[in-house]
């Protein structure tokens, strides 16, 4: 089934992530519908549990390197947001084949079933391409630095560079409609701390009165960014056909050093957690390497769809805090079928695979894998 009136079929890939259960619920919520595929190696299945008897939702816990899954998805979808990788700074470290080959390879996969279907096709980047660049804030068409490739730190940035580069030269080459988005430090609720993301690491260890582990020696700053903007950004992207062949930067612009991150969440939960420094080497090994800045330039996504971010530090942390505090209170009722959707409800049921279908990974609703970090 592709798409109905104004009504989109979009795929997204590591949609039981973090970032991807959030676009799936905007998307759902703007009459669209959905389909996710996600090996649940880093997504979770409780970010869209909520979502699973919705209508126009479908759910396959497959690789995205599984081609026959990925082909049937693709042929029933108009635009694919690629989210799908291997992320965090701690993974990275400790499993680098598994970072490039999941990447490089996920991304390959994707653009050739875009192809073969002509699905319009958003890849998910990061600032990691910026790597060693002193040049602030980042623009996209900045000349990058990277460290060397002894050190497996800079093997994320490399493979995301790859999925950039490969993605542009479909659209140069083939001529599909592709763009790619570089995130910068998207923080909010779902977000996993399993990994290294400072935000939700520091949120609890902070409640529960722990030491607040700061790695390095603190003064590394970074923008962060609350996921709804984020979800509003790619969404302008996704309606925006002009923008394709581009890269675009997303996140926020208020700067903060990760030491007085950690003393302000502190001091928002009424934390009396110690704060410790614990140098690099010591939390991933010698030899290993950070980026002193990381600053987006978003004139580029402001001039071509008008976003800006809406969300400011401090609102933020309360937000995520309140959403760790009092989970209940924040957990997603699940989406109403509206009215719209009702009636298309009976001329969709014939494109909904069943559980017994013969493709055993997908998971119909009425009848997700991993993010990118930033």
């Amino acid at each position: 089934m592709k798409s109905i009136d104004s009504r989109k079929v979009f795929l997204i890939t590591g949609g039981a992530g973090f970032i991807g259960s959030h676009l799936a619920d905007a998307l759902l919520q703007l009459g669209h519908f959905v389909r996710v595929i996600d090996d649940l190696s880093t997504g979770k299945i409780e970010n869209i549990e909520h979502l699973l008897n919705h209508p126009r939702f479908h759910f396959a816990r497959e690789s995205i390197t599984n081609e026959l899954v990925l082909d049937r998805l693709a042929s029933e979808s108009d635009t694919i947001i690629h989210l799908a990788a291997a992320v965090g700074v701690k993974l990275i470290v400790e499993r680098p084949v598994h970072t490039i080959e999941t990447n490089v390879m996920g991304t390959r996969a994707v653009l050739r079933a875009a192809l073969r279907y002509r699905c319009r096709t958003l890849l998910a980047s990061s600032s990691e391409v910026y790597g060693k660049g002193n040049t602030l804030p980042f623009s996209e068409e900045d000349d990058v630095v990277l460290g060397p490739t002894s050190k497996c730190r800079w093997a994320y940035a490399q493979s995301k560079m790859i999925d950039e580069s490969l993605g542009l030269a479909y659209h140069r080459e083939f001529g599909l409609d592709v763009l790619a988005f570089r995130l910068f430090n998207t923080v909010g609720p779902r977000q996993t701390d399993q990994y290294g993301m400072v935000v939700p690491t520091f949120i609890r260890q902070a409640l529960r009165n722990r030491p607040i582990t700061v790695f390095g020696d603190g003064s590394q700053r970074r923008c962060f960014c609350y996921v709804e903007d984020v979800v509003a950004a790619i969404i302008l992207l996704a309606e925006k056909y002009e923008v394709s062949g581009k890269v675009f930067n997303i996140g926020g612009e208020e700067e903060t050093s990760i030491l007085d991150l950690a003393q302000c969440i502190r001091q928002m939960t009424g934390s009396v957690s110690d704060i410790q420094v614990i140098p690099y080497s010591q939390a991933y090994g010698e030899g290993f390497e950070d980026m002193a800045y990381r600053k987006p330039n978003t004139h580029r996504i402001r001039d071509c769809v008008g976003w800006e971010p809406k969300y400011q530090l401090g609102e933020i942390l309360g937000r995520i805090i309140d959403h760790e505090k009092y989970p209940q209170k924040n957990s997603r009722v699940v989406l109403q079928e509206t009215e719209a959707s009702s009636a298309l409800r009976s001329s969709s049921v014939a494109h909904r695979l069943s559980y017994s279908s013969r493709l055993r990974p997908w998971h119909s609703s009425a009848g997700n894998g991993p993010e990118p970090a930033a």
